[in-house]
């Protein structure tokens, strides 16, 4: 996973810019997705693009939040897929969306996750491997702008072991670079996707956080009002939430949404 983490990392910080500079050229689909669908989109992407010869897919990664703000000024893309269905309801809110609205198309799961080779007996332990004594930092998303750093904030509450472990937190950018922080042992510990640790190559070990330790991660999106070609755009939300898109996220630990 060294490899596979280090480059979500450099394509969820690079892609935004090289796509968002390309304003109104390039692929006939571009498409803004939160991070922790990386893997996913890879499948999902030659699933659409198998099936409509001739158009080109573009994805830009980043955090949920940052996305939303480039697109709050009209970043060239034409599909947001968030990790927080909030953030495109407020895009929706402000008129920057097509007129059929937002929808939803997975709820997401996180872990307490460490490589393979860690010391630390996750499975075992759960939450509390956070306060073992070999445990220097602990990786999170930037929770102001990241739903799963938010949903990690809120089950480390839950468990009573926030405030004990505070001090001791790094904030990744997005999910994918606080996985990579782990990875290469920038911190001892993380709370990450389940889509990232199911990640083809993936090499490590967790412990899944129980559902109701937070609030659940509904994630969702909405076609971009300025959309080039709206009836692509609309195909692959088709792909997305029909029987092929479910599986395909089943695959990385994504639930269907209520």
């Amino acid at each position: 996973m060294t490899g596979a983490v280090l480059a979500l990392s450099l394509v969820a910080t690079a892609a935004c810019g090289s796509t968002a500079a390309s304003h109104r050229r390039g692929p006939d689909l571009a498409i803004a997705a939160a991070a922790d669908l990386r893997y996913a989109m890879d499948e999902l992407v030659r699933a659409f693009e198998a099936e409509h010869p001739g158009t080109t897919v573009s994805v830009s990664y980043g955090s949920s939040g940052t996305l939303f703000s480039q697109l709050e000024n009209e970043a060239p893309f034409d599909l947001y897929l968030s990790a927080d269905v909030s953030y495109a309801e407020r895009l929706r809110g402000e008129g920057l969306v097509m007129r059929e609205g937002v929808f939803t198309y997975a709820v997401g799961r996180i872990v307490v996750w460490v490589p393979a080779d860690s010391p630390l007996d996750v499975e075992r332990l759960g939450m509390e491997a956070l306060l073992q004594p070999s445990v220097r930092t602990v990786a999170i998303a930037n929770p102001e702008h990241a739903p799963y750093g938010r949903a990690a904030v809120a089950a480390m509450r839950s468990f009573g072991v926030y405030g004990r472990v505070r001090d001791r937190l790094v904030l990744g950018e997005n999910i994918a670079q606080t996985a990579q922080f782990v990875q290469t042992g920038a911190a001892d510990v993380g709370i990450i996707a389940l889509s990232l640790a199911l990640a083809p190559g993936a090499d490590g070990r967790w412990w899944e956080v129980p559902a109701d330790a937070h609030p659940a991660i509904l994630q969702g999106g909405a076609v971009m009002r300025w959309a080039r070609d709206p009836e692509a755009a609309r195909a692959f939300v088709a792909l997305l939430l029909g029987a092929e898109g479910r599986a395909i996220l089943a695959r990385y630990g994504f639930e269907e949404p209520p």
